[in-house]
């Protein structure tokens, strides 16, 4: 029944493109209200078909249409649905300091052990950072070929848009990074300060004693996983902000932006494959690691990857299956885990390509060395995200306002995010499993004639 409805959905969504298309052509001369009035039957019947599903990508796709729609047919009233995306970019800023503090200090207290494993975990910290570092780089280098956001007209935004900063000495900028008040730090949404104070608090916390060590960290590890299920939480109301977001766009800037959110798609998507190929390919034959063997154990966990816009989703099958061909339990125990809060290569590219995007959108000139330490807090602030879908959005937020930049290119973002965070999430899986087979040939521990049980035929 569902799927009828879905297929109902669809055939009506063709019928009322095939319309508009015939009847903006001049093909059929239809009053125009018969193609307006068929486009929104088409989305009723969609919103219909999706409302009991629960699925918040399919209510994004849907109130990103209606959006659309309504700031097209109807520019007055959609302008004023922007109250919806600025009450769900407040949601969102609410989550950024106690998600940033608790995700940092459990990833680096959390592995306070890392001497007792020694050159593994240098090791896997050394392969984290060279990796994440060719991502970040790939990133700016596809963002700056394709210019994904230059020609976004600024009409109607410009009275909102910050101005850019005065310029700054490089003691203002080393300054500015070091928090003087936490918690001025946080009221006023610098990021980076948190972030300092995180790090430090959290070499802090490993130094300290077992018992109280412990119970800090217990502390730390519960507010993060709180402020995991607070942003899931928050996450269903970004229909009605994508809705109201796009609706305004449209209604102030017509379709131009959308052009540029899906020019970001194709740039993100190709420098993605772009990394696969230039730098896993690479690394995985250096490092001697089989290649079909590697391909057939990492293809389900990697979907599932891709499908759920999950990396914690996947974790269980893909420890299996690096354990399948030969890398050893214990250094599959230890990498795989640490590398989901260091080694989030899709995200350190997406977030290098989304940063500049909304540098572009807005007009605003960056140079390479800004773009590089923007995109450096962004690599730090994104540790330990990897198992909320879409939370990368919220550090994405955090650092574009902590920049001096306006808020309303990620509304751009946030419209295609989906289809961006499959891709993204599916390259972390993939980054990750690979990183566990080449510290387990590393330590000369990988087992080439191994041929454990396959993952995808366990129950």
């Amino acid at each position: 029944m569902a799927k009828s409805r879905l297929f109902l959905a669809a055939g009506t969504l063709l019928v009322a493109g095939l319309i508009t298309a015939l009847a903006a052509n001049h093909v059929l001369a239809l009053p125009a209200p018969v193609p307006v009035a068929a486009r929104w039957v088409a989305l009723l019947f969609l919103a219909a078909a999706v409302a009991p599903r629960r699925s918040l990508t399919l209510w994004i796709v849907v109130s990103m249409l209606i959006g659309i729609e309504l700031g097209h047919d109807a520019p007055a009233v959609a302008v004023s649905l922007k109250v919806l995306s600025d009450a769900f970019l407040r949601l969102v800023k609410t989550i950024i300091a106690p998600l940033v503090f608790a995700t940092l200090v459990v990833g680096i207290a959390g592995h306070a052990n890392l001497k007792q494993v020694g050159r593994m975990g240098l090791k896997a910290l050394i392969y984290f950072e060279i990796v994440t570092t060719f991502a970040l780089f790939i990133g700016l280098a596809a963002i700056n070929l394709t210019k994904a956001g230059v020609g976004i007209s600024q009409a109607g935004v410009k009275e909102e848009a910050l101005t850019a900063a005065p310029p700054q000495t490089a003691a203002d900028i080393i300054l500015h990074i070091f928090p003087e008040n936490i918690a001025k730090s946080v009221a006023e949404g610098q990021v980076l300060q948190v972030v300092i104070f995180a790090i430090l608090f959290a070499i802090g916390l490993a130094l300290t004693p077992e018992r109280p060590r412990r119970v800090m960290l217990e502390f730390c590890e519960s507010l993060s996983e709180v402020m995991f299920k607070f942003t899931n939480v928050v996450m269903y109301f970004a229909p009605l902000g994508v809705g109201g977001a796009l609706a305004y766009t449209v209604g102030k800037m017509g379709f131009a932006p959308l052009l540029n959110a899906f020019q970001l798609l194709l740039t993100l998507y190709g420098a993605l494959v772009a990394f696969t190929l230039l730098i896993l390919l690479p690394v995985a034959l250096l490092a001697r690691i089989p290649l079909r063997r590697f391909i057939a154990a990492v293809a389900e966990p990697v979907s599932i990857a891709f499908a759920t816009t999950s990396s914690e989703a996947a974790l269980p099958r893909a420890m299996e299956a690096m354990e399948s061909i030969g890398v050893p339990r214990r250094i599959v125990a230890f990498v795989m885990p640490t590398g989901y809060s260091f080694n989030l290569d899709g995200t350190t590219l997406y977030l290098s390509l989304a940063a500049v995007f909304v540098a572009q959108a807005a007009g605003v000139p960056f140079t390479f060395g800004q773009q590089l330490l923007m995109v450096f807090t962004l690599m730090l602030t994104s540790k330990g995200v990897a198992g909320v879908p879409r939370a990368s959005l919220v550090i994405l937020l955090a650092t574009v306002a902590s920049f001096n930049l306006p808020a309303w290119p990620v509304f751009i973002i946030l419209g295609i995010d989906a289809l961006m965070d499959m891709a993204r999430t599916a390259v972390n899986v993939l980054g990750n499993c690979l990183a566990s087979a080449v510290v387990a040939r590393w330590e000369g521990e990988f087992v080439d004639d191994y041929h454990g049980p396959d993952p995808a035929a366990v129950l």
